[in-house]
Protein backbone atom coordinates (compact mmCIF):
# COMPACT_ATOMS: atom_id res chain seq x y z
CA UNK A 1 0.00 0.00 0.00
CA UNK A 2 1.08 3.62 -0.45
CA UNK A 3 3.45 5.13 2.10
CA UNK A 4 2.17 8.17 3.98
CA UNK A 5 4.93 10.73 4.43
CA UNK A 6 2.93 13.39 6.24
CA UNK A 7 -0.37 13.86 8.04
CA UNK A 8 -2.29 17.00 8.87
CA UNK A 9 -4.88 15.77 11.32
CA UNK A 10 -7.19 18.75 10.90
CA UNK A 11 -7.02 20.53 7.56
CA UNK A 12 -9.94 22.97 7.44
CA UNK A 13 -8.96 24.58 4.12
CA UNK A 14 -7.89 21.51 2.15
CA UNK A 15 -11.33 19.95 1.56
CA UNK A 16 -13.84 22.81 1.22
CA UNK A 17 -17.14 22.08 2.94
CA UNK A 18 -15.98 19.09 4.96
CA UNK A 19 -14.14 18.32 8.19
CA UNK A 20 -11.07 16.61 6.84
CA UNK A 21 -7.53 15.43 7.34
CA UNK A 22 -4.79 15.54 4.72
CA UNK A 23 -2.22 12.87 3.95
CA UNK A 24 0.90 13.57 1.91
CA UNK A 25 2.41 10.98 -0.43
CA UNK A 26 5.95 11.24 -1.75
CA UNK A 27 7.23 11.62 -5.28
CA UNK A 28 6.27 13.79 -8.25
CA UNK A 29 7.13 13.88 -11.97
CA UNK A 30 7.26 17.69 -11.93
CA UNK A 31 10.01 19.91 -10.56
CA UNK A 32 8.14 23.18 -10.13
CA UNK A 33 10.79 25.69 -9.08
CA UNK A 34 8.39 27.34 -6.62
CA UNK A 35 7.35 24.09 -4.92
CA UNK A 36 7.68 24.29 -1.12
CA UNK A 37 7.37 20.52 -0.59
CA UNK A 38 10.83 19.79 -1.97
CA UNK A 39 11.55 16.89 0.41
CA UNK A 40 8.34 15.16 -0.69
CA UNK A 41 9.27 15.67 -4.33
CA UNK A 42 13.02 15.01 -4.30
CA UNK A 43 13.75 12.94 -1.20
CA UNK A 44 10.62 11.05 -0.12
CA UNK A 45 12.67 8.02 0.98
CA UNK A 46 14.42 10.23 3.52
CA UNK A 47 11.14 11.09 5.19
CA UNK A 48 9.63 8.98 7.93
CA UNK A 49 6.75 6.79 6.82
CA UNK A 50 3.69 7.01 9.05
CA UNK A 51 2.63 3.44 9.87
CA UNK A 52 -0.66 2.53 8.23
CA UNK A 53 -1.92 1.04 11.50
CA UNK A 54 -1.34 4.40 13.19
CA UNK A 55 -3.17 6.28 10.45
CA UNK A 56 -6.14 3.90 10.42
CA UNK A 57 -6.31 4.03 14.20
CA UNK A 58 -6.38 7.82 13.97
CA UNK A 59 -9.25 7.99 11.48
CA UNK A 60 -11.20 5.27 13.30
CA UNK A 61 -10.91 7.29 16.50
CA UNK A 62 -12.56 10.20 14.64
CA UNK A 63 -15.53 8.16 13.41
CA UNK A 64 -18.65 10.31 13.30
CA UNK A 65 -16.59 13.51 13.27
CA UNK A 66 -14.13 13.21 10.38
CA UNK A 67 -15.93 13.55 7.04
CA UNK A 68 -13.17 13.24 4.48
CA UNK A 69 -9.51 12.78 3.64
CA UNK A 70 -7.54 14.88 1.20
CA UNK A 71 -4.80 12.88 -0.54
CA UNK A 72 -2.01 15.21 -1.59
CA UNK A 73 1.69 15.13 -2.38
CA UNK A 74 3.90 15.20 -4.21
CA UNK A 75 1.68 13.73 -6.86
CA UNK A 76 -0.63 10.98 -5.56
CA UNK A 77 -1.43 9.54 -9.00
CA UNK A 78 2.09 8.21 -9.55
CA UNK A 79 1.23 5.46 -7.04
CA UNK A 80 -0.33 2.59 -8.99
CA UNK A 81 -1.71 1.00 -5.81
CA UNK A 82 -3.49 4.15 -4.72
CA UNK A 83 -6.84 2.44 -5.31
CA UNK A 84 -6.20 0.07 -2.38
CA UNK A 85 -5.67 2.99 -0.02
CA UNK A 86 -8.70 4.87 -1.30
CA UNK A 87 -10.83 1.74 -0.96
CA UNK A 88 -9.89 1.57 2.72
CA UNK A 89 -11.05 5.16 3.15
CA UNK A 90 -14.31 4.59 1.30
CA UNK A 91 -15.02 1.48 3.41
CA UNK A 92 -15.06 3.88 6.35
CA UNK A 93 -17.62 6.09 4.59
CA UNK A 94 -15.15 8.93 4.16
CA UNK A 95 -15.19 11.33 1.26
CA UNK A 96 -11.98 11.42 -0.77
CA UNK A 97 -10.37 14.43 -2.40
CA UNK A 98 -7.35 14.08 -4.69
CA UNK A 99 -4.87 16.89 -5.30
CA UNK A 100 -3.21 16.39 -8.68
CA UNK A 101 -1.02 18.14 -11.21
CA UNK A 102 -3.09 16.61 -14.02
CA UNK A 103 -0.25 14.61 -15.59
CA UNK A 104 -1.93 11.20 -15.32
CA UNK A 105 -5.49 11.31 -16.67
CA UNK A 106 -5.57 7.53 -17.21
CA UNK A 107 -5.09 6.74 -13.53
CA UNK A 108 -7.47 9.47 -12.40
CA UNK A 109 -10.16 8.20 -14.78
CA UNK A 110 -9.81 4.66 -13.43
CA UNK A 111 -10.17 5.82 -9.82
CA UNK A 112 -13.23 7.91 -10.65
CA UNK A 113 -14.84 5.02 -12.52
CA UNK A 114 -14.32 2.82 -9.44
CA UNK A 115 -16.17 5.36 -7.31
CA UNK A 116 -13.12 6.07 -5.18
CA UNK A 117 -12.92 9.84 -5.70
CA UNK A 118 -15.46 12.49 -4.71
CA UNK A 119 -13.54 15.71 -5.36
CA UNK A 120 -10.49 16.66 -7.42
CA UNK A 121 -8.34 19.76 -7.13
CA UNK A 122 -6.10 20.18 -10.16
CA UNK A 123 -3.17 22.56 -10.13
CA UNK A 124 -3.00 24.38 -13.44
CA UNK A 125 0.54 25.70 -13.52
CA UNK A 126 0.39 28.21 -16.38
CA UNK A 127 -0.89 28.69 -19.94
CA UNK A 128 0.08 25.72 -22.09
CA UNK A 129 2.91 27.55 -23.85
CA UNK A 130 4.59 28.21 -20.47
CA UNK A 131 3.76 24.90 -18.84
CA UNK A 132 7.18 23.27 -19.02
CA UNK A 133 8.85 26.36 -17.59
CA UNK A 134 6.42 26.45 -14.67
CA UNK A 135 6.67 22.68 -14.06
CA UNK A 136 10.45 22.55 -14.30
CA UNK A 137 10.36 19.60 -16.76
CA UNK A 138 9.16 18.95 -20.28
CA UNK A 139 5.41 18.46 -19.90
CA UNK A 140 3.13 16.53 -22.24
CA UNK A 141 0.44 19.19 -22.38
CA UNK A 142 -1.98 16.83 -24.11
CA UNK A 143 -2.21 14.98 -20.80
CA UNK A 144 -3.00 18.24 -19.04
CA UNK A 145 -5.75 19.01 -21.55
CA UNK A 146 -7.11 15.47 -21.24
CA UNK A 147 -7.37 15.78 -17.47
CA UNK A 148 -9.19 19.08 -17.82
CA UNK A 149 -11.70 17.46 -20.20
CA UNK A 150 -12.07 14.46 -17.90
CA UNK A 151 -12.97 16.61 -14.92
CA UNK A 152 -15.52 18.58 -16.89
CA UNK A 153 -17.25 15.37 -17.96
CA UNK A 154 -16.73 12.90 -15.09
CA UNK A 155 -19.50 14.00 -12.76
CA UNK A 156 -17.33 14.50 -9.67
CA UNK A 157 -16.83 17.75 -7.82
CA UNK A 158 -13.71 19.56 -8.95
CA UNK A 159 -11.95 22.87 -9.04
CA UNK A 160 -8.83 24.28 -10.61
CA UNK A 161 -6.18 26.39 -8.95
CA UNK A 162 -3.08 28.30 -9.96
CA UNK A 163 -0.22 29.44 -7.78
CA UNK A 164 0.60 32.89 -9.13
CA UNK A 165 4.39 33.16 -9.09
CA UNK A 166 5.93 36.49 -10.12
CA UNK A 167 7.96 35.94 -13.27
CA UNK A 168 6.04 32.77 -14.16
CA UNK A 169 2.35 33.69 -14.02
CA UNK A 170 1.31 37.25 -14.83
CA UNK A 171 -1.99 39.05 -15.24
CA UNK A 172 -2.17 38.34 -18.97
CA UNK A 173 -1.68 34.64 -18.27
CA UNK A 174 -4.79 34.49 -16.09
CA UNK A 175 -6.98 35.29 -19.10
CA UNK A 176 -5.35 32.50 -21.13
CA UNK A 177 -5.86 30.05 -18.27
CA UNK A 178 -9.47 31.20 -17.92
CA UNK A 179 -10.17 30.52 -21.60
CA UNK A 180 -8.63 27.05 -21.26
CA UNK A 181 -10.79 26.21 -18.23
CA UNK A 182 -13.91 28.13 -19.26
CA UNK A 183 -17.18 26.66 -18.02
CA UNK A 184 -15.68 25.14 -14.90
CA UNK A 185 -17.47 25.94 -11.64
CA UNK A 186 -14.61 27.14 -9.48
CA UNK A 187 -11.11 28.58 -9.76
CA UNK A 188 -8.68 29.34 -6.97
CA UNK A 189 -5.86 31.86 -7.23
CA UNK A 190 -3.18 30.88 -4.75
CA UNK A 191 -0.64 33.24 -3.29
CA UNK A 192 2.98 32.24 -3.88
CA UNK A 193 5.09 31.55 -0.80
CA UNK A 194 8.87 31.96 -1.13
CA UNK A 195 9.56 29.71 1.87
CA UNK A 196 11.77 26.67 1.21
CA UNK A 197 11.21 26.63 -2.54
CA UNK A 198 12.72 23.85 -4.60
CA UNK A 199 14.87 26.32 -6.56
CA UNK A 200 16.68 28.65 -4.13
CA UNK A 201 16.37 31.64 -6.47
CA UNK A 202 12.61 31.68 -5.87
CA UNK A 203 13.11 32.27 -2.15
CA UNK A 204 13.95 35.89 -2.95
CA UNK A 205 10.93 36.56 -5.15
CA UNK A 206 8.42 38.94 -3.65
CA UNK A 207 4.82 37.66 -3.80
CA UNK A 208 2.12 39.72 -5.50
CA UNK A 209 0.33 42.25 -3.36
CA UNK A 210 -3.27 41.84 -2.30
CA UNK A 211 -4.31 44.44 -4.86
CA UNK A 212 -2.52 42.58 -7.64
CA UNK A 213 -4.25 39.35 -6.64
CA UNK A 214 -7.62 41.11 -6.68
CA UNK A 215 -6.88 42.36 -10.19
CA UNK A 216 -6.14 38.79 -11.28
CA UNK A 217 -9.38 37.65 -9.68
CA UNK A 218 -11.32 40.22 -11.71
CA UNK A 219 -9.67 38.97 -14.91
CA UNK A 220 -10.65 35.37 -14.08
CA UNK A 221 -14.23 36.02 -13.01
CA UNK A 222 -15.85 36.04 -16.49
CA UNK A 223 -14.72 32.45 -17.04
CA UNK A 224 -15.98 30.80 -13.82
CA UNK A 225 -19.00 30.78 -11.54
CA UNK A 226 -16.74 31.35 -8.55
CA UNK A 227 -13.20 32.70 -8.16
CA UNK A 228 -11.47 32.89 -4.81
CA UNK A 229 -8.08 33.92 -3.50
CA UNK A 230 -6.21 31.70 -1.04
CA UNK A 231 -3.06 32.20 0.96
CA UNK A 232 -3.41 35.84 1.97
Amino acid sequence: MVEIKGLEKFAPKDFPGFIASTVFLGGCPFRCPFCHNSDLVLRPDNLTTIPMDFFLGFIDSREGWLEGVCVSGGEPLIHEDLDIFLSVLKQRNLRVKIDTNGSNPRHLKALIEKGLVDTVAMDVKAPLDKYSEAAGVDVETRAIQETIRLLKEAGVDYFFRTTVVPGLVEKKDIAQIGKMLQGSPSYQIQQFSPDNTLVPEYRTRIPYTGEQLKAMKEIAEPYFREVRIEGV
